[in-house]
């Protein structure tokens, strides 16, 4: 019988045998196997994985992937109250037309030398995020949120000098473990009590647990669970008495109706700029952003690039550059205070073009948009029997807790059967808060009609009835 002819891929140029065994022979290999034998046996795997058949054209491929797609159904088909961390906003279509160009998508870091733009859009994206949030200083955003708020509170410390940092329990569980892993073994965290009704922080409880050994104190505000904090300056007082510094997490997409931060005594401000012009994907499109007052004691504890403005040797014209570049990684490398990359330059680039078209009008008219749909959203849902909702008596903005107790279905069970509906249902909170029974958390956003929202409560007292 005659032996089974190799496979030979087109697009995988070293499955040719003649390339293989060339490659093989220059490193001084048998076979490939010889490259895996540090890893213990007991981690390989022996045995065929499960794929289909080699595709041998581009055409086959994809549409064995395409169909594999079709499964899923997206916030194209269904509606969507989910948020929880990475939120439905429209994004306008100059987003994406803007970060898809040569200039930007391929080359969003790099050199002076090289440099097609991409200094002055970073540098206004960062001027246009300093004046919503009336800080001095924005730097070129991290990976993501919860890394800004894990930067941020290991600024916090490295500037006190102390490795303790209190934060209220409503912080969501992804957010604290994210900044848990990022900051051990130097930072010991300490969670604060909240008020059961009104969710707002438990000052009695800061009170007592804030000492002089306190780096920071962070919350949130819009909470992970959507109230608005409303003691922000009695937070920062308490702080600042003990010697530490206040860090607030800030949606930016709330900034047009909200006060910044700054206003009730935020040192330092972090937060997602995912809503500024992001489109939701599989876990990506997220970056986050930094800000603090132009002092030397905050800016030389920014691991991330900042982008500045000065004149050139040519009167008249100005260029864009870094500032302060011996304090990153780049220029530290291994002894650098911690590790930034690249990755999310682009997403401030589009957030940039998101705060340029909207403007400080835009701005409120979207924030008051989401405010007046979240309220009326809550106002539909309580009328439904057994349901509460919101939970806590608080302002709320986008994002609600709502209660299920006094119904006869679970929210597992209840989001199984808003699939039925085409809606994606809220985050279960079961888990994360048992204290909270059987919750859920709802987002709602500009992207709601009245119509969306009267589904939405209309199927709810279907599924719940």
């Amino acid at each position: 019988m005659k032996d089974e002819e190799p496979i030979v891929h087109p697009y995988i140029p070293n499955s040719v045998p003649d390339v293989k065994e060339l490659m093989l022979g220059e490193v001084g290999a048998e076979s490939v196997e010889e490259f895996y034998e540090d890893v213990p046996g007991e981690l390989r795997l022996r045995e065929d994985m499960s794929l289909p058949e080699p595709f041998l054209s581009e055409y086959g491929l994809r549409r064995h992937v395409e169909g594999i797609l079709s499964k899923n159904k997206t916030c194209k088909e269904y509606l969507n109250f989910l948020g929880a961390g990475c939120w439905q906003h429209y994004v306008p279509a100059v987003c994406d037309e803007v970060n898809q160009r040569g200039e930007f998508l391929t080359a969003y870091a790099g050199e002076p030398y090289d440099d097609h733009g991409r200094f002055q859009a970073l540098f206004e994206y960062a001027s246009m995020m300093g004046e919503l949030l009336e800080m001095d200083v924005v730097n070129v955003p991290t990976y993501d949120w919860m890394q800004a708020s894990a930067t941020s509170i290991l600024m916090a410390a490295r500037i006190t000098g102390r490795r303790e940092v209190l934060m209220p329990r409503t912080i969501g569980a992804d957010e604290l473990s994210k900044i848990r892993d990022y900051c051990k073994p130097w930072i010991e965290l300490r969670l604060l009590d909240y008020d059961p009704v009104t969710g707002q922080l438990d000052l009695s409880s800061l009170e007592s647990g804030v000492s002089s050994s306190t780096a920071a104190v962070y919350f949130k505000n819009p909470s992970y669970l959507g109230f608005i904090e409303g003691q922000g300056e009695e937070i920062s007082r308490i702080a600042h008495d003990n010697g530490a510094i206040c860090i607030v997490g800030a949606d930016p997409i709330s900034l047009g109706v909200m006060a910044p931060p700054v206003e009730y005594g935020a040192d330092i401000v972090c937060g997602d700029i995912q809503p500024l012009g992001m489109h939701m994907q599989f876990g990506g499109g997220h970056a986050g952003f930094i800000a603090t007052r132009d002092e030397e004691r905050y800016v030389a504890e920014y691991p991330s690039r900042l982008f500045g403005i000065a004149p050139t040797s040519v009167e008249g014209e100005y260029g864009f550059g870094d500032v302060a570049y011996d304090r990153t990684s780049f220029a530290h490398r291994e002894e650098g205070k911690e590790f930034v990359g690249t990755a999310t330059a682009l997403w401030g680039i589009t957030a940039g073009v998101y705060l340029a078209l909207m403007g400080p009008q835009g701005m409120r008219e979207i924030g008051e948009g989401i405010m007046q749909r979240s309220r009326y959203t809550m106002a539909k849902i309580s009328e439904i029997e057994g349901v509460r909702a919101p939970v806590f008596r608080s302002a709320h903005f986008k994002e609600f807790v709502v209660n299920f107790d006094d119904t006869n279905k679970t929210v597992e069970e209840t989001n199984k059967e808003l699939l039925g509906h085409g809606i994606f249902g809220g985050k279960d909170l079961t888990m994360e808060f048992p204290e909270l029974g059987s919750s859920a958390l709802y987002c709602v956003t500009e992207v709601h009609t009245k119509e969306d929202i009267d589904r939405f409560a209309d199927s709810i007292r279907e599924v719940v009835g």
